[in-house]
């Protein structure tokens, strides 16, 4: 039998273990009871990303934004749309560069958007710039 899975809830932030053998899609935090894997983008802040990036044991890929930013609200649709296609395996976060800076700093953000690949907490790709979901998608595969 394999060993549970440890991942944040999205919402509430508390440490889950999810049975290795449980689907994925049916899987609730045991605290807030909201769905651990959504099927959309979770918006970050600081402390949350760097909580779900650190303790979790599912892959997440995390799009570093800003609402002033053009190209940015041209790929905030087609970056749903991945996470829609490749939920439960993959979370899909959004960190807004304007209100963590911080964060922005710490990875070495200089254009936006960018797209950064976490797993097992560590930064395993990176890209930028603007791009359809199919895109997205294929490059996010390429390392689950």
């Amino acid at each position: 039998m394999s060993e549970p899975i440890q991942t944040v809830c999205p919402s509430c932030g508390a440490i889950n273990r999810v049975p290795a053998d449980k689907p994925r899609e049916k899987a609730n935090c045991g605290k807030c009871h909201r769905p651990l894997f959504p099927a959309e983008p979770v918006n970050l802040s600081a402390a949350s990303m760097q909580r779900m990036v650190n303790k979790s044991q599912t892959p997440m890929v995390v799009d570093f934004w800003a609402d002033w930013c053009g190209p940015c609200r041209q790929m905030a649709p087609e970056f749903h749309q991945a996470a829609q296609m490749l939920a439960p395996n993959v979370i899909f976060g959004k960190l807004d560069t304007q209100t963590a800076p911080e964060i922005s700093q710490m990875y070495g953000i200089r254009g936006i958007p960018s797209m950064i690949m976490f797993k097992d907490g560590q930064e395993v790709g990176r890209k930028t710039g603007a791009l359809h979901h199919e895109e997205i998608a294929q490059w996010v595969r390429g390392f689950v």
